[in-house]
């Protein structure tokens, strides 16, 4: 299900408590090995642009899941409030970070998690509240979308939060949980506002400024 959330209908329900999870901790191996939260982009790391889109975008708390390079991003990445969590695990892929990141939301009576990844510039706060704003329940699952193929940000109701941690592995992340409850999912287009380019590869590189 597409939907267009330009314009009222994006109220949603009132005040849900929405948590940021932003993935920060791979350590950018076919980028030679430059973690990818410290790649510069305007002047500042990358882990800087992507908890402001968060921030900007609405969301709150706000968690960071680091790896490769922790000391280092924390040195010099300005991550003023927000809760940060190493993953000793980073190298087994986004699933265990995943799971740390949702994990970290116990007790932070939050209604959803919106997970956005660090190596998306692209993505800014429009296209977070525009995800944000689709949230109707705990059982909310919510994708951005890109010319109607589903994209990043996501979003995941409290609800269904034990379920993607549980398949939460490798690389995959929640791509096996999304695929498995597709006809759940509402997808919000964004290709109007937000670019879903990875930063992957030294050719990618070129989207940095």
């Amino acid at each position: 299900m597409v939907t267009d959330m330009t314009g009222d209908a994006a109220s949603g329900a009132k005040n849900p408590k929405v948590a940021g999870v932003l993935l920060a901790a791979g350590g950018g191996r076919r980028l030679g090995g430059r973690p990818k939260a410290l790649l510069e982009h305007r002047g500042r790391p990358l882990v800087e642009h992507a908890v402001r889109s968060l921030r900007n975008g609405g969301c709150g708390p706000l968690h960071v899941v680091l790896g490769a390079a922790a000391d280092e991003v924390r040195a010099r990445a300005d991550l003023t409030g927000c809760a940060v969590a190493v993953n000793p695990g980073w190298e087994e892929g986004m699933g265990s970070s995943l799971r740390l990141g949702l994990a970290a939301l116990t007790g932070t009576h939050a209604d959803a998690a919106l997970v956005l990844l660090v190596d998306q510039p692209g993505i800014g706060a429009e296209a977070v509240a525009r995800v944000r704003s689709a949230y109707r329940s705990r059982a909310s699952l919510v994708a951005a979308a890109y010319d109607g193929e589903r994209g990043h940000p996501v979003l995941f109701g409290a609800d269904r939060w034990a379920d993607i941690a549980a398949g939460a592995r490798g690389d995959q992340g929640a791509r096996a949980y999304l695929r498995e409850h597709r006809d759940a999912i509402t997808l919000v287009e964004c290709s109007d506002v937000a670019e879903a380019y990875d930063i992957d590869t030294s050719q990618d590189l070129r989207h940095l400024e």
